[in-house]
């Protein structure tokens, strides 16, 4: 499987990537929030993270199969070149290398961007994104216990984190 990797437009991707995230929202704990995003806000994330980090599809066969982005990891001056990841790819595209692509483009992106250090938060347990992003060379870091609520129990986080750059912020 061949997946080509761009940068996600809006608001044209915005129904695509709202379609795949819903169930993560509504079916799961892997996100924590407690409402999907509607396409219309989808298409202000992607616009926003899009311009100031960078916001990435995946397709396959013409069908949009995942979508990985960086954010903002805190609003302290500080943390300014330090960045969360996300990722979410359809199920019926799982297991097939479509992660793998998206961030093998994302992480050099950012790094290109004067971005140093990414931050994955992962709800646990969810080996599969473990070993996704341990793969991509991330270590964890840490748990926050009980962090969340979500489908009737607190859930724990997983933080893990790649370097980008040696290179100091510009």
């Amino acid at each position: 499987m061949s997946a080509t990797i761009r940068d996600a437009v809006a608001p044209g991707d915005a129904s695509a990537c709202a379609r795949i995230y819903a169930p993560f929202v509504t079916d799961s704990f892997v996100s924590f929030e407690l409402e999907p995003p509607s396409p219309e806000e989808m298409g202000r994330r992607i616009a926003a993270y899009g311009a100031s980090h960078g916001w990435l599809v995946a397709e396959v066969e013409g069908m949009i199969a995942g979508y990985a982005y960086g954010s903002p990891h805190a609003p302290r001056a500080a943390y300014a070149r330090s960045c969360d990841v996300a990722i979410y790819v359809d199920p019926a595209f799982a297991r097939r290398g479509v992660g793998r692509a998206l961030y093998s483009v994302l992480l050099p992106h950012l790094r290109d961007r004067g971005y140093h250090a990414a931050f994955a938060g992962i709800a646990l347990p969810h080996p599969a994104s473990v070993a996704l992003h341990e793969a991509m060379g991330f270590t964890p870091v840490g748990i926050y216990r009980e962090v969340g609520w979500k489908l009737g129990a607190w859930r724990d986080v997983g933080w893990w984190q790649r370097l980008l750059s040696q290179a100091r912020p510009l």
